[in-house]
Protein backbone atom coordinates (compact mmCIF):
# COMPACT_ATOMS: atom_id res chain seq x y z
CA UNK A 1 0.00 0.00 0.00
CA UNK A 2 2.92 2.20 0.71
CA UNK A 3 4.32 1.87 -2.52
CA UNK A 4 1.64 1.93 -4.49
CA UNK A 5 0.75 5.26 -2.63
CA UNK A 6 4.87 6.34 -3.29
CA UNK A 7 4.23 5.32 -7.08
CA UNK A 8 0.67 7.84 -7.01
CA UNK A 9 2.27 10.82 -5.76
CA UNK A 10 5.23 10.42 -8.03
CA UNK A 11 2.80 10.65 -10.74
CA UNK A 12 1.02 13.17 -9.50
CA UNK A 13 4.57 15.34 -9.21
CA UNK A 14 5.60 14.82 -12.67
CA UNK A 15 2.08 15.48 -13.83
CA UNK A 16 1.84 18.66 -11.99
CA UNK A 17 6.01 19.25 -13.12
CA UNK A 18 4.09 19.07 -17.48
CA UNK A 19 1.65 21.31 -17.09
CA UNK A 20 4.01 24.15 -15.76
CA UNK A 21 6.94 23.23 -18.17
CA UNK A 22 4.14 23.80 -20.66
CA UNK A 23 2.67 26.90 -19.33
CA UNK A 24 6.08 28.42 -19.49
CA UNK A 25 6.49 27.64 -22.68
CA UNK A 26 3.49 29.00 -23.85
CA UNK A 27 4.49 32.10 -22.41
CA UNK A 28 7.72 32.41 -24.25
CA UNK A 29 5.77 31.53 -27.52
CA UNK A 30 3.51 34.69 -26.61
CA UNK A 31 6.60 36.52 -25.44
CA UNK A 32 8.22 36.18 -28.75
CA UNK A 33 4.75 36.59 -30.75
CA UNK A 34 4.09 39.91 -29.29
CA UNK A 35 8.23 41.11 -29.89
CA UNK A 36 7.76 39.98 -33.08
CA UNK A 37 4.51 42.14 -33.67
CA UNK A 38 5.91 45.15 -32.31
CA UNK A 39 8.85 44.95 -34.90
CA UNK A 40 6.09 44.77 -37.43
CA UNK A 41 4.64 48.25 -36.60
CA UNK A 42 7.54 50.22 -35.54
CA UNK A 43 8.47 52.13 -38.10
CA UNK A 44 12.51 52.37 -37.02
CA UNK A 45 13.51 49.62 -34.94
CA UNK A 46 17.30 49.12 -33.09
CA UNK A 47 18.20 45.66 -33.76
CA UNK A 48 19.70 43.28 -31.54
CA UNK A 49 23.54 44.68 -30.55
CA UNK A 50 25.34 41.88 -32.57
CA UNK A 51 23.04 42.65 -35.64
CA UNK A 52 24.35 46.19 -35.29
CA UNK A 53 27.93 45.47 -34.63
CA UNK A 54 27.67 43.34 -38.24
CA UNK A 55 25.96 46.10 -40.12
CA UNK A 56 28.42 48.47 -38.90
CA UNK A 57 31.39 46.00 -40.04
CA UNK A 58 29.99 45.58 -43.61
CA UNK A 59 29.30 49.03 -43.96
CA UNK A 60 33.02 49.40 -43.02
CA UNK A 61 33.80 46.68 -45.59
CA UNK A 62 31.77 47.92 -48.03
CA UNK A 63 31.77 51.61 -47.56
CA UNK A 64 34.03 52.80 -50.19
CA UNK A 65 32.03 50.38 -52.33
CA UNK A 66 28.90 52.96 -52.56
CA UNK A 67 31.09 55.47 -54.93
CA UNK A 68 32.09 52.85 -57.71
CA UNK A 69 30.24 49.82 -56.66
CA UNK A 70 32.56 47.84 -59.17
CA UNK A 71 35.61 49.43 -60.30
CA UNK A 72 37.12 46.06 -60.21
CA UNK A 73 34.07 44.15 -61.98
CA UNK A 74 36.36 41.19 -62.69
CA UNK A 75 36.89 40.96 -59.45
CA UNK A 76 33.82 40.84 -58.16
CA UNK A 77 32.82 38.08 -60.78
CA UNK A 78 36.37 36.03 -59.40
CA UNK A 79 34.89 36.43 -56.11
CA UNK A 80 30.82 35.18 -56.98
CA UNK A 81 32.32 32.50 -59.06
CA UNK A 82 34.40 30.97 -56.18
CA UNK A 83 31.21 31.12 -54.13
CA UNK A 84 29.43 29.35 -56.47
CA UNK A 85 32.29 26.41 -57.29
CA UNK A 86 32.92 26.07 -53.20
CA UNK A 87 28.81 25.80 -52.61
CA UNK A 88 27.69 22.54 -51.88
CA UNK A 89 24.17 23.34 -49.96
CA UNK A 90 22.59 26.63 -50.42
CA UNK A 91 22.11 27.63 -46.70
CA UNK A 92 19.80 25.03 -45.68
CA UNK A 93 16.75 25.93 -48.17
CA UNK A 94 14.77 23.15 -47.36
CA UNK A 95 13.82 24.68 -44.01
CA UNK A 96 10.02 24.68 -45.26
CA UNK A 97 8.70 23.02 -48.41
CA UNK A 98 6.13 24.09 -50.99
CA UNK A 99 6.85 21.34 -53.28
CA UNK A 100 7.26 23.98 -56.28
CA UNK A 101 10.34 22.63 -56.69
CA UNK A 102 11.15 27.32 -56.95
CA UNK A 103 14.83 26.81 -53.93
CA UNK A 104 13.66 30.38 -53.37
CA UNK A 105 10.12 29.97 -52.30
CA UNK A 106 10.46 26.69 -50.95
CA UNK A 107 13.03 28.64 -48.51
CA UNK A 108 10.68 31.22 -47.00
CA UNK A 109 6.93 31.47 -47.99
CA UNK A 110 5.57 28.35 -46.70
CA UNK A 111 6.35 29.31 -43.21
CA UNK A 112 2.83 31.34 -42.04
CA UNK A 113 5.02 32.96 -39.63
CA UNK A 114 6.53 34.45 -42.81
CA UNK A 115 6.12 38.26 -41.60
CA UNK A 116 7.67 37.80 -38.24
CA UNK A 117 10.64 36.08 -39.53
CA UNK A 118 10.90 38.62 -42.64
CA UNK A 119 14.76 39.02 -43.02
CA UNK A 120 14.96 35.13 -43.76
CA UNK A 121 14.31 36.03 -47.29
CA UNK A 122 17.54 37.09 -47.31
CA UNK A 123 19.20 33.72 -47.02
CA UNK A 124 16.97 32.59 -49.84
CA UNK A 125 18.91 34.23 -52.57
CA UNK A 126 20.31 31.94 -56.34
CA UNK A 127 22.01 32.58 -58.49
CA UNK A 128 24.80 35.25 -59.14
CA UNK A 129 23.12 37.82 -57.12
CA UNK A 130 22.96 35.35 -54.10
CA UNK A 131 25.10 37.12 -51.85
CA UNK A 132 22.93 40.56 -52.14
CA UNK A 133 21.97 40.95 -48.07
CA UNK A 134 20.40 43.84 -48.82
CA UNK A 135 19.50 45.11 -45.56
CA UNK A 136 19.69 42.13 -43.33
CA UNK A 137 22.09 43.31 -40.67
CA UNK A 138 20.19 46.62 -40.00
CA UNK A 139 16.70 48.08 -38.24
CA UNK A 140 13.95 47.91 -39.70
CA UNK A 141 11.90 50.56 -41.18
CA UNK A 142 8.00 51.07 -41.79
CA UNK A 143 7.01 53.28 -44.63
CA UNK A 144 3.67 55.18 -43.94
CA UNK A 145 3.73 57.73 -46.04
CA UNK A 146 3.36 56.94 -50.32
CA UNK A 147 4.18 60.68 -51.06
CA UNK A 148 7.00 62.05 -52.79
CA UNK A 149 6.66 65.93 -52.63
CA UNK A 150 9.94 66.96 -52.45
CA UNK A 151 12.86 64.77 -53.72
CA UNK A 152 15.80 67.17 -52.20
CA UNK A 153 14.52 67.04 -48.96
CA UNK A 154 11.95 63.98 -48.40
CA UNK A 155 9.88 63.47 -45.54
CA UNK A 156 10.33 60.71 -42.83
CA UNK A 157 8.12 57.73 -43.37
CA UNK A 158 8.39 58.04 -46.94
CA UNK A 159 10.02 55.68 -49.35
CA UNK A 160 12.68 58.13 -50.38
CA UNK A 161 13.51 58.84 -47.20
CA UNK A 162 14.18 55.72 -46.28
CA UNK A 163 16.49 54.42 -49.05
CA UNK A 164 18.65 57.33 -49.10
CA UNK A 165 20.21 56.47 -45.20
CA UNK A 166 23.56 55.79 -45.51
CA UNK A 167 22.97 52.81 -42.59
CA UNK A 168 21.40 49.28 -43.46
CA UNK A 169 17.72 49.22 -43.35
CA UNK A 170 14.94 46.05 -44.36
CA UNK A 171 12.30 48.76 -45.68
CA UNK A 172 8.58 47.14 -45.19
CA UNK A 173 5.35 49.38 -45.71
CA UNK A 174 2.30 50.11 -43.05
CA UNK A 175 -0.76 49.46 -45.50
CA UNK A 176 -1.15 49.14 -49.78
CA UNK A 177 0.14 52.90 -51.15
CA UNK A 178 0.71 53.60 -54.67
CA UNK A 179 3.93 55.88 -54.95
CA UNK A 180 4.39 58.22 -57.84
CA UNK A 181 7.80 59.69 -57.19
CA UNK A 182 8.25 63.07 -58.91
CA UNK A 183 12.43 62.13 -59.53
CA UNK A 184 14.66 58.52 -59.60
CA UNK A 185 14.52 56.67 -56.57
CA UNK A 186 18.12 56.51 -55.75
CA UNK A 187 19.17 53.69 -53.68
CA UNK A 188 21.81 53.19 -51.29
CA UNK A 189 23.79 50.29 -50.34
CA UNK A 190 22.23 47.92 -48.08
CA UNK A 191 18.55 47.91 -48.60
CA UNK A 192 15.65 45.96 -49.15
CA UNK A 193 12.38 47.30 -50.00
CA UNK A 194 10.41 44.22 -49.09
CA UNK A 195 6.35 44.66 -50.07
CA UNK A 196 5.18 41.65 -48.70
CA UNK A 197 2.03 42.66 -46.63
CA UNK A 198 0.82 45.35 -48.70
CA UNK A 199 -0.40 46.18 -52.15
CA UNK A 200 2.26 48.43 -53.16
CA UNK A 201 2.79 49.88 -56.27
CA UNK A 202 5.61 52.36 -57.85
CA UNK A 203 3.79 53.94 -60.79
CA UNK A 204 2.64 56.86 -63.14
CA UNK A 205 6.42 58.59 -62.81
CA UNK A 206 10.17 58.10 -62.17
CA UNK A 207 11.43 54.66 -60.87
CA UNK A 208 14.01 52.71 -59.18
CA UNK A 209 17.82 53.91 -59.97
CA UNK A 210 20.09 51.05 -58.33
CA UNK A 211 23.36 52.94 -59.00
CA UNK A 212 27.21 53.07 -57.68
CA UNK A 213 26.13 50.96 -54.84
CA UNK A 214 26.30 47.33 -53.29
CA UNK A 215 23.76 44.93 -51.73
CA UNK A 216 20.34 45.81 -52.26
CA UNK A 217 17.05 43.43 -53.14
CA UNK A 218 13.46 44.88 -54.48
CA UNK A 219 11.01 42.08 -53.83
CA UNK A 220 7.40 42.25 -53.59
CA UNK A 221 6.58 45.58 -55.93
CA UNK A 222 4.32 46.08 -58.62
CA UNK A 223 6.25 48.91 -60.95
CA UNK A 224 4.49 49.57 -64.05
CA UNK A 225 4.05 52.70 -66.35
CA UNK A 226 7.42 54.52 -65.58
CA UNK A 227 8.08 57.72 -67.52
CA UNK A 228 11.65 59.83 -68.23
CA UNK A 229 12.23 62.53 -65.12
CA UNK A 230 15.22 64.03 -64.70
CA UNK A 231 16.72 68.04 -65.31
CA UNK A 232 16.41 68.12 -61.32
CA UNK A 233 18.48 68.27 -57.95
CA UNK A 234 17.89 64.62 -55.82
CA UNK A 235 18.77 63.60 -53.11
CA UNK A 236 21.18 60.34 -52.34
CA UNK A 237 21.96 59.95 -49.39
CA UNK A 238 21.92 61.80 -46.10
CA UNK A 239 24.80 64.22 -46.88
CA UNK A 240 24.29 64.67 -50.78
CA UNK A 241 22.13 65.60 -53.13
CA UNK A 242 22.95 66.16 -56.59
CA UNK A 243 21.70 67.70 -60.29
CA UNK A 244 20.59 64.34 -62.49
CA UNK A 245 19.98 64.95 -66.17
CA UNK A 246 16.80 62.78 -67.84
CA UNK A 247 16.26 59.16 -66.83
CA UNK A 248 15.12 56.83 -69.73
CA UNK A 249 12.22 55.99 -67.41
CA UNK A 250 13.23 52.22 -66.41
CA UNK A 251 11.02 50.10 -64.00
CA UNK A 252 15.03 48.94 -62.79
CA UNK A 253 17.98 50.48 -63.40
CA UNK A 254 20.91 49.02 -62.12
CA UNK A 255 24.36 51.24 -62.92
CA UNK A 256 27.93 50.22 -61.71
CA UNK A 257 26.43 48.29 -59.03
CA UNK A 258 27.14 44.69 -57.66
CA UNK A 259 24.97 42.21 -55.25
CA UNK A 260 21.97 42.93 -56.90
CA UNK A 261 18.87 40.96 -56.40
CA UNK A 262 14.95 41.63 -57.97
CA UNK A 263 12.57 39.04 -57.07
CA UNK A 264 9.13 38.61 -56.95
CA UNK A 265 7.86 42.14 -58.99
CA UNK A 266 5.06 42.34 -61.64
CA UNK A 267 6.77 44.56 -64.03
CA UNK A 268 5.08 46.44 -66.93
CA UNK A 269 4.62 49.50 -69.79
CA UNK A 270 7.78 51.58 -69.03
CA UNK A 271 8.82 54.15 -71.17
CA UNK A 272 12.49 52.36 -71.55
CA UNK A 273 13.52 48.70 -70.03
CA UNK A 274 12.32 46.87 -66.86
CA UNK A 275 15.31 45.96 -65.88
CA UNK A 276 18.33 47.01 -67.18
CA UNK A 277 22.03 46.31 -66.29
CA UNK A 278 24.52 48.77 -67.61
CA UNK A 279 28.09 50.08 -66.87
CA UNK A 280 30.30 47.26 -65.39
CA UNK A 281 27.77 46.11 -63.19
CA UNK A 282 27.89 42.52 -61.89
CA UNK A 283 26.62 39.76 -59.71
CA UNK A 284 22.92 40.46 -59.98
CA UNK A 285 19.72 37.50 -59.81
CA UNK A 286 16.16 38.36 -61.92
CA UNK A 287 13.96 35.81 -60.25
CA UNK A 288 10.29 34.87 -59.83
CA UNK A 289 8.71 38.28 -62.09
CA UNK A 290 6.28 38.25 -64.29
CA UNK A 291 7.08 40.74 -67.22
CA UNK A 292 3.75 41.97 -69.33
CA UNK A 293 3.31 45.08 -71.73
CA UNK A 294 6.60 45.83 -73.07
CA UNK A 295 9.18 46.32 -76.00
CA UNK A 296 12.29 46.19 -74.75
CA UNK A 297 11.78 44.16 -72.07
CA UNK A 298 15.52 43.28 -70.24
CA UNK A 299 18.79 45.21 -71.27
CA UNK A 300 22.07 43.79 -69.93
CA UNK A 301 25.32 45.80 -71.14
CA UNK A 302 26.03 49.01 -71.75
CA UNK A 303 27.50 49.22 -75.51
CA UNK A 304 29.44 47.04 -77.57
CA UNK A 305 32.22 49.23 -76.98
CA UNK A 306 32.09 49.36 -73.45
CA UNK A 307 34.37 46.11 -72.48
CA UNK A 308 34.18 46.48 -68.45
CA UNK A 309 30.80 44.61 -69.07
CA UNK A 310 32.75 41.82 -70.02
CA UNK A 311 32.99 40.79 -66.43
CA UNK A 312 28.99 40.61 -66.30
CA UNK A 313 27.49 38.25 -64.61
CA UNK A 314 23.52 37.56 -64.43
CA UNK A 315 21.24 35.14 -63.70
CA UNK A 316 17.62 35.25 -65.18
CA UNK A 317 15.24 32.38 -63.24
CA UNK A 318 11.76 31.56 -62.48
CA UNK A 319 10.64 34.53 -64.14
CA UNK A 320 7.51 34.51 -66.26
CA UNK A 321 7.73 36.57 -69.82
CA UNK A 322 4.04 37.31 -70.02
CA UNK A 323 1.50 38.62 -72.33
CA UNK A 324 2.59 41.88 -74.83
CA UNK A 325 5.94 41.56 -74.64
CA UNK A 326 8.16 41.93 -77.72
CA UNK A 327 11.63 41.47 -77.23
CA UNK A 328 14.92 41.70 -75.34
CA UNK A 329 14.34 38.66 -72.89
CA UNK A 330 17.23 40.32 -72.21
CA UNK A 331 19.87 41.37 -74.78
CA UNK A 332 23.29 40.72 -74.12
CA UNK A 333 26.19 42.20 -74.59
CA UNK A 334 29.87 41.03 -73.27
CA UNK A 335 29.68 38.95 -70.14
CA UNK A 336 28.12 35.92 -69.10
CA UNK A 337 24.10 35.44 -68.80
CA UNK A 338 22.41 32.11 -66.69
CA UNK A 339 19.15 31.91 -68.23
CA UNK A 340 17.18 28.78 -66.56
CA UNK A 341 13.72 27.60 -65.68
CA UNK A 342 11.44 30.37 -67.33
CA UNK A 343 8.74 30.45 -69.11
CA UNK A 344 8.50 32.25 -71.98
CA UNK A 345 4.80 32.43 -73.44
CA UNK A 346 4.66 35.67 -75.65
CA UNK A 347 7.02 37.51 -77.33
CA UNK A 348 6.63 39.18 -81.19
CA UNK A 349 9.98 39.31 -82.26
CA UNK A 350 12.21 36.97 -80.21
CA UNK A 351 13.17 36.15 -77.09
CA UNK A 352 16.95 36.50 -76.39
CA UNK A 353 19.24 38.82 -78.20
CA UNK A 354 23.15 39.90 -77.68
CA UNK A 355 25.83 41.35 -79.63
CA UNK A 356 29.45 42.00 -78.73
CA UNK A 357 30.32 38.28 -78.10
CA UNK A 358 28.20 37.26 -74.70
CA UNK A 359 27.99 33.88 -73.37
CA UNK A 360 24.40 32.77 -73.03
CA UNK A 361 23.77 29.73 -71.09
CA UNK A 362 19.86 28.51 -71.51
CA UNK A 363 18.91 25.92 -69.53
CA UNK A 364 15.36 24.21 -68.69
CA UNK A 365 13.52 26.94 -69.84
CA UNK A 366 9.96 26.52 -71.75
CA UNK A 367 9.89 28.49 -75.27
CA UNK A 368 6.33 28.82 -76.38
CA UNK A 369 6.62 30.20 -79.85
CA UNK A 370 4.00 32.91 -81.21
CA UNK A 371 1.48 32.05 -84.02
CA UNK A 372 3.52 34.48 -86.35
CA UNK A 373 5.80 31.81 -88.85
CA UNK A 374 8.67 34.67 -88.96
CA UNK A 375 9.04 34.76 -85.36
CA UNK A 376 9.85 31.24 -84.01
CA UNK A 377 13.62 31.97 -83.32
CA UNK A 378 14.21 32.19 -79.77
CA UNK A 379 17.48 33.87 -80.69
CA UNK A 380 18.50 36.82 -82.49
CA UNK A 381 22.25 38.46 -82.96
CA UNK A 382 21.51 41.75 -83.44
CA UNK A 383 23.30 43.79 -86.31
CA UNK A 384 25.95 40.94 -86.30
CA UNK A 385 27.06 39.06 -89.35
CA UNK A 386 27.43 35.06 -88.87
CA UNK A 387 30.98 35.25 -89.32
CA UNK A 388 31.67 36.59 -86.53
CA UNK A 389 28.99 35.17 -84.02
CA UNK A 390 29.66 31.92 -85.31
CA UNK A 391 32.52 31.67 -82.77
CA UNK A 392 29.91 33.11 -79.80
CA UNK A 393 28.98 30.33 -76.62
CA UNK A 394 25.45 29.87 -76.71
CA UNK A 395 24.01 27.06 -76.15
CA UNK A 396 20.38 25.40 -75.55
CA UNK A 397 20.57 22.51 -72.72
CA UNK A 398 17.48 20.48 -71.83
CA UNK A 399 14.70 23.60 -73.36
CA UNK A 400 11.27 22.88 -73.93
CA UNK A 401 10.57 24.39 -77.44
CA UNK A 402 7.07 24.67 -78.35
CA UNK A 403 4.81 25.65 -81.36
CA UNK A 404 7.75 25.83 -83.54
CA UNK A 405 10.16 27.50 -81.58
CA UNK A 406 13.68 26.66 -82.25
CA UNK A 407 16.97 28.03 -80.51
CA UNK A 408 19.79 28.47 -82.92
CA UNK A 409 23.31 27.76 -80.88
CA UNK A 410 26.93 28.64 -81.71
CA UNK A 411 30.47 28.20 -80.66
CA UNK A 412 32.70 25.27 -79.83
CA UNK A 413 30.52 25.32 -76.13
CA UNK A 414 34.04 25.31 -74.18
CA UNK A 415 33.18 24.23 -70.81
CA UNK A 416 35.65 26.77 -69.07
CA UNK A 417 32.86 29.56 -70.42
CA UNK A 418 29.82 27.92 -69.52
CA UNK A 419 31.08 27.27 -65.98
CA UNK A 420 31.30 31.67 -66.01
CA UNK A 421 27.50 31.62 -66.86
CA UNK A 422 26.71 28.73 -64.79
CA UNK A 423 25.08 29.78 -61.39
CA UNK A 424 22.65 27.01 -60.02
CA UNK A 425 21.48 23.83 -61.09
CA UNK A 426 18.62 23.58 -63.58
CA UNK A 427 15.05 21.88 -62.84
CA UNK A 428 13.66 19.68 -65.41
CA UNK A 429 11.88 22.08 -67.88
CA UNK A 430 9.21 19.91 -67.16
CA UNK A 431 8.96 21.91 -63.99
CA UNK A 432 8.63 25.50 -65.33
CA UNK A 433 4.92 25.52 -64.36
CA UNK A 434 5.13 24.78 -61.22
CA UNK A 435 8.33 26.45 -60.81
CA UNK A 436 7.09 29.81 -62.06
CA UNK A 437 3.37 29.13 -60.90
CA UNK A 438 4.00 32.50 -58.20
CA UNK A 439 5.96 34.73 -60.36
CA UNK A 440 5.16 38.12 -59.69
CA UNK A 441 3.47 40.23 -56.63
CA UNK A 442 2.78 37.10 -54.47
CA UNK A 443 -0.11 39.04 -52.30
CA UNK A 444 1.30 37.91 -48.90
CA UNK A 445 -1.22 38.51 -45.95
CA UNK A 446 -0.14 38.51 -42.15
CA UNK A 447 -0.56 34.78 -40.54
CA UNK A 448 -0.90 33.15 -44.13
CA UNK A 449 1.04 30.76 -46.43
CA UNK A 450 2.09 33.22 -49.51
Amino acid sequence: MAMAASKKWVSLCSFVLLILLLVGVVAIVQRDQTSASRIEETVDLQSSNNSSSMAATRLEEYGSLNEHAVDDPEEVAAMVQMSIQNSTERRKLGYFSCGTGNPIDDCWRCDSNWHRNRKRLADCGIGFGRNAIGGRDGRFYVVTDPSDNDPVNPRPGTLRHAVIQDKPLWIVFKRDMVIQLKQELIMNSFKTIDGRGANVHIANGACITIQYVTNVIIHGLHIHDCKPTGNAMVRSSPSHFGWRTMADGDAVSIFGSSHIWVDHNSLSNCADGLVDAVMGSTAITISNNHLTHHNEVMLLGHSDSYVRDKQMQVTIAYNHFGEGLIQRMPRCRHGYFHVVNNDYTHWEMYAIGGSANPTINSQANRYLAPSNPFAKEVTKRVETAASQWKGWNWRSEGDLLLNGAYFTPSGAGASANYARASSLGAKSSSMVGSITSGAGVLGCRRGHQC
